[in-house]
């Protein structure tokens, strides 16, 4: 794991190159404008005016004539018999007739369905309004107090956190100002305070352990600036590593993460990730894209998201001390995409976990526990999924080939800032 690899360049930084990864915090205005114009049209049919038209001989315009007469003449007789039809034929009651129906009242709404999920969770999704020396950008954010405690993704606040300006849109309707709590890069993960607030209602917080594939999920938030979107989908992976400030953001953001194909876009950022109860199981955080160019990017169903057992703790820590701890292992890994289906060691860190279990360099490790490693990013999130002083079994394979287990305590390292 890198705890003391440096960090890589952004994407946007001089020498970044782009993410198949991508924030889902929404930089800069959502929409573009396009001009609009009609066609010009004509009356179809009607020859082009002050043309003459060629005369007919007089017999056959008569008969033309009494043709028309004798057609209008029979128009109208059929008409009048279908209007005398009408008026006293069947008195069956159309569609039109019978009033609105009313709605189903909130409390007799389907339990688990998506309706229900969105009244409950909508009312603790805020807006999240950011504007930085530099940059602008939009958010969500998820309440956790009355008072006005909202926990968000550090991507989406980090413009203004160097000096700048945060607005949360309340659900009534109201902008107010926001200051930052704390913030913690490394999980993508941040709290902040609506100022001068009360009685706002905050989400019931579910739990990640028992999040299985194929659940069903409801993802609210405000992409494009859209805020109160509600849209739906199911848990497709788990414990997928992904790196939420994008390909060359180096290991220091890789997250654990839960995969969904829900509709996530820019500015679904710091929203939540619902069960079918209105409890937050994860927090929205980052989506695959197929693009190569820096341009914005929009949902391909490949959308990712934090567990919350694991930002419950992180947010926990930001509110009381401003600070939060993570797990480290103490060993450096390769970054990037899975080789050799484990994570090679280069490094040990004298007096850490790993050197303690007799982790050597060049060892592969292939397992953290029951969970397979096949990369370095792999085992940065396997180990951060974990809390500080917790012991793990680490499968390795040595450099003959021999595999063996250990017993390692993970050690602690402070992150994160005000």
């Amino acid at each position: 794991m890198t705890d003391e690899t440096p960090r890589q360049p952004q994407p946007g930084d001089p020498g970044g190159y782009p993410s198949p990864w991508a924030p889902t915090g929404q930089p800069g205005s959502s929409w573009q404008s396009g001009q609009q114009y009609s066609p010009p049209t004509a009356p179809i049919g009607m020859p082009p005016s002050g043309v003459a038209q060629p005369r007919r001989g007089g017999p056959v315009v008569g008969a033309v004539v009494l043709s028309l007469i004798v057609g209008l003449v029979a128009g109208g007789v059929g008409g009048a018999v279908g209007y005398e039809l009408a008026g006293t034929g069947s008195q069956a009651t159309s569609a039109l007739d019978l009033p609105a129906a009313g709605a189903v009242p909130i409390a007799n709404l389907p339990s688990g369905s998506v309706e229900q999920v969105a009244q409950k969770v909508t009312p603790s999704v805020v807006q999240l309004r950011v504007h930085g020396s530099k940059v602008a950008a939009e958010g969500s954010g998820i309440v956790l107090s009355a008072d006005g405690l909202i926990l968000t993704n550090n991507h989406v606040v980090e413009p203004a956190a160097t000096g700048g300006q945060v607005a949360a849109v309340l659900q009534d309707g109201r902008s107010v100002p926001v200051q930052i709590v704390g913030r913690a890069p490394t999980f993508d993960l941040a709290v902040v305070r609506a100022q001068g607030v009360n009685g706002l209602i905050p989400a019931q917080l579910g739990t990640s352990s028992t999040v299985r594939v194929g659940q069903e999920v409801v993802a609210v938030g405000s992409p494009l600036g859209l805020s109160g979107t509600v849209t739906s989908g199911i848990i497709s992976a788990l414990e997928r590593p992904v790196r939420a400030g994008g390909e060359g953001s180096g290991q220091d953001t890789v997250l654990d993460a839960i995969q969904t194909d829900a509709a996530i876009n820019p500015g679904n950022s710091g929203g939540p990730l619902t069960d079918m109860q209105g409890r937050v199981i994860a927090i929205n955080s980052a989506i695959a894209s197929l693009g190569s160019g820096g341009g914005q990017v929009g949902s391909i169903g490949l959308g990712f998201a934090i567990p919350i057992d694991q930002a419950r703790r992180i947010a926990n820590e930001l509110v009381h001390n401003g600070q939060a701890t993570q797990a480290i292992l103490g060993v450096t890994v390769p970054a990037g995409r899975p080789e050799d289906g484990a994570a090679m060691v280069q490094q040990v860190t004298p007096g850490g976990g790993a050197a303690a279990a007799g982790i050597q360099s060049g060892d592969k490790i292939t397992k953290v526990g029951d969970r397979v490693i096949d990369s370095g990013d792999a085992l940065v999130a396997a180990v951060r999924s974990h809390s500080p002083g917790s012991q793990v079994t680490v499968t390795i394979k040595g450099a003959g080939g021999a595999t063996r287990q250990v017993q390692a305590t993970l050690g602690s390292q402070q992150v994160g800032t005000r």
